[in-house]
């Protein structure tokens, strides 16, 4: 593969690119549907042109709340009526005129590299603005975290998961990522929404079992079924993943030390229609995952063997302590459920749930590892238990008025422990360094907390002309929590179309973020006084909740039939900007507030559709910066600290350039067995590390091409009950391409961490 010299000639080469297609991401219903779903499809298409500043790159929205007809549909018209009547209504509830929304379609899906196998994050590094990091985390924009998870329009309190992802792509029919200058409904989280409208009993009827697999022990069994009877639908799905790549590797090398992985989720849905208006949900999921953390040979070690490990017998439970042959591992368990109520009368709709979510992690060290090399074995263990209700309600008050408004309120408890061996001081030095006993000891500490959170929120969409949109609200929020702060924020978008297919949009939010419960803890610092752990500096003042300015402006025009463009812009004035990073061996993260933020950035993607043709490509640029951290500085160098306090730095998960783009192609597309070719690529500019200042230097740019063939059969075993047969074949990182992600420095870093080599996977999914 040709070097990448700069971001300049690889936007070009993007550009030159874009002439590329697919079939799969064009079709987004069948042109058969019924009236009702016709209506629906209308109803879809005209919220899609008021709420979206640029057009989704992955499919049409027609599909977005999964109306498409099926065969199994068709046997009961009128459950498919009142269906996608209640889907309608539920759509109307959630406004995101004056955003940017980028729509998933279930074509969508499938046709990225893996389909429903591959994570969450590998589809989402497809939208504008999105960038990747180490751990599967993704950046919004230029934020940290602060991206919020909604099942169906409701919320999900924020969990505890750091390696993987709770939520799996194979739950969602669609899903949408919306960004920008938020409506007032949307509050605490507000980099970007993602809505997944999970797979029901209608949208997708029937049963399905897959074995995906291949290299680095690569192992992904899953199953789904789905159906209706009566006013009662249901769907269940489950996978299990076994591999050798559950985290990035730390060193350049094809397979990493120490690395396996074994996890498995479920989520089930059922749905009871009490009448043509009214409808009750259940919705529950697990996720549970083990990592080895992987090793990195080589290391320097910082401290003396203890004492307990002068036998042979020591070293036969303990192991030599070299940092090749370390046993570190991390279990994380999540587990959600939500029941909701939606009705519909008329001029005035709601929805209300409540709502529940148990997130925990354990962090096992190495005994002898972590302590010679950290001056620390700590055991660790967090969790959080979340419970509230949401409602969402919309009154059409008059023609040109519709009406939006609700609440959320979410009480949770945070427990945090922690068993950590350390060794004692015993002494100084000649020149004043410290001098530790072998003799380690252990100190215990634990700490636990209530608190709760909640926002109201109202709204009007008001169209005083037929092609000019104004949206204005506004949101209360609380937090009383490790913190207790208020705030009052104003929200206000305008969207207008000045001519047949274009639309400007323009926006302005206030918002308000409390800190996340799970990732602040309670520590006792004084413990570890006179310690090989004792910290550089003993301030600790509780993280604050952090309040911005956004502002937000766009464009997007339809250029000719099926040629679709935009462009948006963006600024965020942040005051207390929450960051988080990792600190010490336990890979847990951990917030904390810069003082002073600000981020800004602009974003362009295009899309291109033709028949069976059809191809997507973005590319943002983005500039993240804080100043003076104010918060948990224990977790910091003093130096570093000295610094921020008087110079802007970039924070370590800016950056610069970013850019995805992806094509497809269907052969043999109008017979029995098609044949899917499709293509997806992610460029970044590099994540920061450490220079001459902290954060002051990047890692290398890099590029990663991936590639899926999909071969259909549509009756290949010729037996009743078997339907579509379906062999894949996918190549992640296709030139393996070797590209850090993480060189393990920078405020809040850990570890280094390669993005994954080529890796091979194939498999076959059989339905009925």
């Amino acid at each position: 593969m040709p070097s990448i010299v700069s971001a300049r000639s690889f936007l070009l080469l993007l550009g030159c690119t874009t002439a590329l297609a697919d079939s799969a991401f064009a079709q987004s219903v069948t042109p058969s549907v019924t009236s009702s779903q016709a209506a629906a499809a209308t109803t879809e298409t005209q919220t899609d042109d008021v709420s979206t500043a640029a057009r989704a790159s992955f499919g049409h929205a027609d599909d977005q709340h999964g109306t498409t007809t099926t065969e199994s549909s068709r046997t009961g018209e009128d459950d498919v009526t009142v269906n996608a009547h209640l889907e309608r209504a539920r759509a109307a509830l959630q406004s995101s005129t004056g955003a940017t929304t980028y729509n998933f379609s279930r074509q969508a899906i499938e046709t990225n590299p893996g389909g429903d196998n591959a994570g969450l994050n590998t589809l989402l590094l497809q939208a504008p603005g999105v960038a990747q990091d180490s751990y599967g985390q993704i950046h919004i924009r230029g934020d940290h975290n602060e991206v919020q998870f909604r099942l169906d329009g409701v919320e999900l309190p924020e969990g505890m998961s750091v390696f993987g992802q709770a939520l799996m792509t194979r739950f969602a029919h669609s899903m949408s990522l919306t960004t920008g200058a938020l409506p007032s409904e949307y509050g605490f989280l507000q980099a970007g929404v993602i809505d997944i409208n999970t797979k029901n009993g209608y949208s997708d009827a029937g049963g399905d079992v897959s074995i995906y697999g291949g290299a680095r022990d690569y192992f992904f069994p899953s199953a789904q079924f789905g159906g209706h009877h009566g006013k009662w639908d249901w769907f269940a799905t489950g996978d299990f993943v076994h591999n050798r790549v559950g985290i990035e590797n730390t060193t350049p090398s094809f397979n990493a030390i120490h690395d396996l992985t074994n996890q498995y989720h479920f989520l089930g849905h059922a749905r009871y229609t009490v009448d043509e208006n009214t409808r009750i949900s259940l919705t529950a999921g697990v996720s549970n995952a083990e990592y080895q953390l992987p090793n990195n040979p080589g290391q320097q070690r910082q401290f003396a063997n203890p004492s307990f490990a002068s036998s042979d017998l020591s070293q036969k439970l303990y192991g030599n302590g070299d940092s090749s042959s370390l046993t570190e591992h991390q279990k994380e368990i999540t587990d959600f459920g939500i029941l909701s109520l939606q009705k519909d009368m008329g001029k005035l709709s709601f929805q209300t749930s409540a709502v529940l979510r148990y997130s925990s992690l354990r962090y096992s060290p190495d005994p002898l590892g972590d302590l010679v090399y950290n001056g620390i074995a700590q055991r660790a263990a967090r969790s959080v238990f979340s419970t509230g209700t949401q409602s969402d309600a919309t009154w059409q008050a008059a023609k040109d008025h519709t009406v939006r408004f609700g609440y959320q309120i979410y009480v949770e408890r945070n427990v945090s422990k922690s068993d950590s061996t350390v060794y004692p001081q015993s002494g100084e030095d000649a020149d004043g360094n410290a001098v530790y006993s072998d003799n380690p000891l252990t100190i215990h500490d634990g700490t636990g907390r209530t608190g709760w959170m909640y926002g109201l929120y109202a709204q009007d969409e008001w169209r005083p002309l037929k092609n000019l949109t104004i949206n204005y609200g506004l949101r209360f929020d609380g937090v009383d929590e490790y913190t207790h702060a208020k705030q009052v924020s104003p929200r206000l978008n305008i969207v207008y179309k000045p001519w047949n297919g274009g639309t400007f949009h323009a926006g302005y939010s206030r918002y308000f973020t409390p800190p996340p419960f799970e990732l602040v803890g309670g520590t006792s610092l004084n413990k570890f006084v006179n310690t090989s752990a004792a910290p550089g500096t003993f301030l600790n003042s509780n993280v604050k909740a952090e309040r911005d300015h956004y502002f937000d402006a766009g464009f997007s025009q339809t250029i000719l039939p099926g040629w679709h463009a935009s462009f948006d812009a963006y600024v965020k004035l942040a005051k207390n900007m929450i960051d988080e990073g990792q600190f010490g061996s336990p890979v847990i993260l951990s917030a904390f507030n810069y003082r002073r933020g600000q981020v800004n950035g602009y974003e362009f993607a295009t899309d291109y559709t033709r028949g069976a043709f059809s191809v997507y490509g973005n590319f943002s640029w983005s500039r993240a910066i804080g100043k003076d951290i104010t918060t948990a500085q224990w977790n910091f160098d003093p130096d570093d600290l000295a610094y921020t306090s008087k110079h802007w730095i970039h924070l370590d998960h800016d950056q610069r350039w970013t850019a995805s783009a992806g094509a497809s192609y269907s052969l043999f597309h109008r017979t029995g067995h098609p044949l899917r070719l499709s293509a997806s690529m992610v460029y970044g500019s590099g994540l920061r590390a450490d220079g001459a200042t902290p954060n002051g230097a990047s890692v290398p740019q890099y590029a990663t091409f991936n590639l899926s063939l999909v071969q259909s059969f549509k009756d290949l075993f010729q037996v009743p009950f078997l339907k579509r047969t379906q062999l894949r074949l996918d190549v992640t990182n296709l030139f393996d391409r070797t590209y850090l992600l993480r060189d393990g420095s920078g405020i809040g870093v850990g570890a280094p961490q390669y993005g994954l080599r080529r890796t091979i996977l194939t498999g076959i999914d059989q339905r009925f």
